[in-house]
C-alpha cells in the first residue's frame, strides 16, 4: 500500500504537474466566474515553475543532502558492492534490448570502477520495475548486460530483481545476501539519495560504507537567478523535493529513525 500511495501523491506534487493542476483549477474558477480564485491558481502556478526554472532554490535543497554523507577512503578490502537501481533507461532498454543510461547511470560507471579495483568482490544489483505499469524493464534485468559488456564476469553478480522502491531495496538485499560479520559492502547510490539508502540499509541490520556517486550541485550554490538553465534547474528541484519527501515519508511511517539521516 505504501507503494502505491507514495507514487500517487508524487503524480500530483511534482513541481510541473502540481502548477498544471493549480492552472486547470485556476480555469475551472474562471469559467465559474471566480475571478479571484483564477487569480490564484494562475499566480501559484507561475510561482511554483518560477522558483522551481529560473531560481537556485533546487540546488541549495539538494546540496544539504549530497554533503551529508562524505564519500570516505576507500576501505582495503571489499566484499561485496551494493548498487542501487534507478540508473537505467528502463523502458527504452526493454524495447531494444540495450544498458541506456539516465541521469543517474553513475552509480553503475562507478560499480564498474570498483569491480575492477576489487576483483574478489561481489556486485548486488538492486532494482525491480519501480513504476505502477509495465513497460519497463527493471535494472537487474538490464545490468548483466552492461557489467558483461564491460569485462566483469557473471559469476559475480547477485540480482535482486523484486524490490519497487529504496525500502524494499534494504530488506530483499539483506535477506538474499545474508552478510556476515566482519565483511566489507560498499553501498553505491547518488549522493542525494545516501541519506534515505544507509538509514534503510542500517535498519535492515545490514552494515555498509557508504560510497555517494552522480554528484547535481558543486556546494558552492547560493542564492541567484538564471544559474542554470531553466530545464536542469527544474530537474533538480523535482529531485530535492522527492527526496526531502521521501525523507519524511520513510520517517513518519517507521521506516528509518530520523528525517535527516546522517553518519553515526
Amino acid at each position: 500500500m505504501f507503494f502505491y500511495l507514495s507514487k500517487i501523491l508524487w503524480f500530483f506534487i511534482q513541481p510541473v504537474n502540481l502548477a498544471l493542476f493549480l492552472l486547470l483549477a485556476g480555469l475551472l474558477a474562471g469559467w465559474f466566474g471566480r475571478r479571484r480564485l483564477m487569480g490564484a491558481g494562475a499566480a501559484s502556478a507561475f510561482l511554483i515553475l518560477a522558483l522551481s526554472a529560473w531560481t537556485s532554490l533546487g540546488a541549495m535543497m539538494l546540496n544539504p543532502l549530497e554533503e551529508r554523507f562524505p564519500k570516505p577512503a576507500l576501505p582495503q578490502k571489499v566484499d561485496g558492492i551494493v548498487v542501487l537501481g534507478g540508473g537505467f533507461e528502463g523502458a527504452i532498454n526493454l524495447a531494444r534490448g540495450g544498458y541506456e543510461l539516465n541521469s543517474s547511470g553513475d552509480r553503475y560507471v562507478e560499480t564498474a570502477i570498483l569491480a575492477r579495483r576489487f576483483p574478489m568482490a561481489k556486485i548486488v544489483v538492486t532494482g525491480g520495475t519501480g513504476s505502477l505499469f509495465s513497460g519497463s524493464e527493471g535494472d537487474a534485468d538490464t545490468a548483466p548486460r552492461l557489467f558483461t559488456a564491460l569485462g566483469i564476469a557473471p559469476d559475480r553478480l547477485i540480482l535482486e530483481d523484486r524490490s519497487r522502491n529504496t525500502y524494499e531495496n534494504a530488506v530483499f538485499t539483506k535477506a538474499m545476501v545474508t552478510p556476515r560479520p566482519g565483511e566489507t559492502w560498499l553501498l553505491v547510490t547518488s549522493a542525494f539519495h545516501m541519506p534515505r539508502a544507509k538509514a534503510l540499509f542500517d535498519k535492515a541490520g545490514f552494515a555498509t560504507v557508504p560510497w555517494p556517486v552522480d554528484y547535481h550541485t558543486s556546494g558552492r550554490e547560493g542564492v541567484s537567478l538564471f544559474a542554470d538553465d531553466a530545464v536542469s534547474s527544474l530537474q533538480v528541484t523535482t529531485i530535492a523535493m522527492r527526496e526531502w519527501i521521501g525523507l519524511v515519508a520513510y520517517w513518519l511511517t517507521g521506516k528509518i529513525d530520523s528525517p535527516f539521516p546522517g553518519p553515526a
